[in-house]
């Protein structure tokens, strides 16, 4: 019986028999990973393995980018970052997935959901608002952004290596917002409840 029964997007479901068993093996792996420890599946996870070698190599370039023994800024500076594109981008998959995570990290749903909704209207640290400011700012105006977005980061006191992953990162919310919008994919109605 096919894993891709459920219709959670604009696109044709996945077709087993098109994904090689290795990549399937993997995708089983974080499947079995989120339904252990969350009780449900995030659905891109049953959506994205519609072109399975594409997904894996998104996969791939994302876990590079949250691996905190090798990246320069915190997780929880990530989501929060991720959290105002979103809001920016007005992208409801990605709200409510990494509204989700961040509760994971910081235990305060209410935090998050002040940040979800205007991050203007919670309470950051300095750093926190430098990133949040970056975020929003080359969301909103990408052909304005100039060498005072890495300046302002600076004078918040951050590293160069930390301004580029900051530019990874804005860059890669603001990606995955569009082709997450562009092919209608439904949250898993577990993320709007789960770490709360």
């Amino acid at each position: 019986m096919s894993k891709y029964t459920e219709q959670l997007s604009y696109l044709q479901k996945p077709d087993e028999k098109n994904i090689p068993v290795e990549l399937q093996l993997e995708f089983d792996k974080h499947v079995d990973f989120q339904q252990e420890n969350w009780g449900f599946i995030n659905n891109l996870f049953k959506i994205l393995p519609l072109n399975p070698l594409q997904y894996k190599g998104f996969l791939d370039f994302k876990n590079t980018m949250f691996d905190e023994n090798t990246c320069y800024l915190s997780n929880l500076d990530k989501e929060m970052m991720g959290l105002v594109v979103s809001s920016t981008n007005s992208c409801a998959y990605c709200l409510t997935t990494h509204s989700d995570a961040l509760r994971g990290l910081t235990g305060d749903a209410n935090w998050v959901d002040q940040l979800t909704y205007n991050y203007r209207s919670a309470i950051l640290t300095k750093k926190q608002r430098a990133l949040c400011d970056y975020a929003y700012y080359v969301t909103t105006y990408p052909q304005e952004t100039t060498r005072q977005q890495v300046d302002l980061l600076r004078l918040a006191g951050f590293s160069d290596h930390e301004i580029l992953e900051a530019s990874f990162i804005a860059g890669f919310f603001n990606f995955t917002n569009r082709w997450v919008s562009t092919i209608g994919a439904v949250p898993n109605p577990g993320h709007y409840t789960h770490n709360r």
